[in-house]
């Protein structure tokens, strides 16, 4: 027994070797701007969500987008819109990190005031931002369009369907957003004839004059659809000569319409407008509806899954020096509604 049990010795020390050099702990350390959140396991199945700002056709749209790119990849991919504004973005976000998530592309609703929850997130997940940025986050990259430049694109739309100017309302979901911001100043710079300047700021309520034009004011309506089409009711109670509206957020234009047709002014009051909401592109084909400038956010989607999923598996290549990844805007009229819709709804299956 006392010879059996000596010969077993060396036998259990190497045994304990061996447990200790496979415990050996290993380097999980981050490298510099790739977040804290460790790389996926092999062979893993990649969880990414898509968060929007809120409920809106334009997020359909992209959703349809983020599903085809999680089938086509092998991803995990799922799209979440908050109805509640910015309360109901920040428990997604916190649902998703507890939950184990590995990449969140989201839509700050207001990015100044969300740094600190997209810093937690970008430690927890891999963190990129879409349609509008929070450049002061920690997030890997921001995919979208230049807002100040398709703001522009809208201005110039105003000036091509009122070339003799007149007045204008402008109505827009929120401006804590920064794509909203952008894209209303870089509509009221064109309309107005000013230089490009992105730093510009007009206050909402400041009624602006230049280039023939007067800009009557800016109203908002949080998301809420049933205020923003009583603004554009008021609007016409009040300005009965208002010479154009123009709809800066997807379900602007389509609620400007419906007002306008209520009043018996439909066409007689310019509409110009901003993403592909069928009312609206329907309204260009009519002839109520001079012109849009569209995103295109079914590649918002799309890229945001592809591009997160790059970053999980460790291909840093995908992220441009910039952290700009730009998806051009367009300008839509009557000569090339027809082929973007079409092109569209082959897109998002025919709805």
């Amino acid at each position: 027994m006392k010879l059996t049990h000596l010969l077993t010795l060396p036998i259990v020390a190497a045994l304990l070797l061996g447990l200790t050099a496979c415990n050996k702990p290993t380097d999980t350390a981050a490298k510099p701007g790739e977040g804290a959140a460790p790389a996926p396991k092999p062979g893993k199945k990649q969880k990414i969500a898509f968060v929007s700002n809120g409920v809106a056709s334009f997020w359909t749209i992209a959703a349809a987008g983020v599903k085809t790119a999680g089938e086509k990849l092998g991803v995990d991919a799922q799209t979440l819109m908050p109805v509640e504004g910015i309360g109901d973005q920040k428990r997604m976000i916190e649902d998703l990190l507890t939950k184990g998530v590995d990449g969140i592309a989201v839509s700050p609703i207001d990015p100044a005031n969300q740094t600190e929850l997209l810093n937690t997130a970008a430690k927890r997940a891999k963190l990129i931002t879409h349609d509008s940025d929070a450049p002061n986050a920690d997030r890997l990259v921001y995919i979208g369009m230049d807002n100040y430049k398709a703001g522009r694109m809208c201005g110039d739309l105003v000036r091509e369907a009122m070339p003799k100017g007149g007045s204008v309302m402008i109505f827009i979901g929120r401006m804590e957003q920064d794509n909203a911001k952008r894209r209303r100043q870089g509509t009221i710079d064109a309309i107005l004839g000013r230089p490009e300047n992105p730093n510009n700021f007009d206050p909402a309520d400041k009624i602006l004059e230049g280039n023939g034009f007067k800009i009557l004011g800016t109203l908002t309506d949080q998301f809420d659809q049933a205020k923003g089409k009583a603004n554009a009711e008021d609007t016409l109670a009040k300005y009965p000569d208002i010479g154009g509206m123009v709809g800066l957020f997807a379900y602007n234009p389509p609620l400007m319409l419906e007002a306008l047709q209520q009043a018996g002014k439909l066409g007689k009051v310019k509409v110009i407008a901003f993403d592909e909401a069928d009312a609206t592109l329907a309204g260009i084909q009519k002839g109520t509806v001079h012109g849009t400038v569209v995103q295109n956010p079914y590649m918002y989607g799309y890229k945001s899954v592809e591009v997160l999923n790059e970053i999980l598996k460790g291909n840093q290549t995908i992220v441009p020096a910039s952290k700009f990844i730009d998806i051009p805007a367009r300008q839509i009229r009557k000569d090339n509604v027809d082929e973007f819709w079409t092109d569209l709804k082959a897109k998002v299956g025919g709805k």
